[in-house]
């Protein structure tokens, strides 16, 4: 897992781990979440890798847009 920029300091996300076609989100709860392309939509997957590589607006975007589209819950 890499840790998460939160350039703006009030994130929700504290890491995540890119994967081909997926990213795994660790949230400040401690919960982990696989969202996949056939769980969320590619341009979805893409756009989350993008924020979640610049270390800003990722729990937003999850928030906003693909919420409950998770592929798992990780324990």
């Amino acid at each position: 897992m890499q840790r998460y920029a939160n350039r703006s300091g009030h994130s929700g996300v504290v890491a995540y781990e890119l994967g081909a076609g997926s990213i795994t989100v660790t949230f400040t709860g401690g919960e982990r979440y696989l969202y996949t392309a056939d769980s969320t939509g590619a341009d979805h997957i893409a756009r989350m890798r993008e924020l979640a590589r610049e270390g800003q607006g990722l729990a937003t975007y999850i928030s906003q847009h693909v919420r409950e589209c998770y592929a798992r819950k990780l324990a």
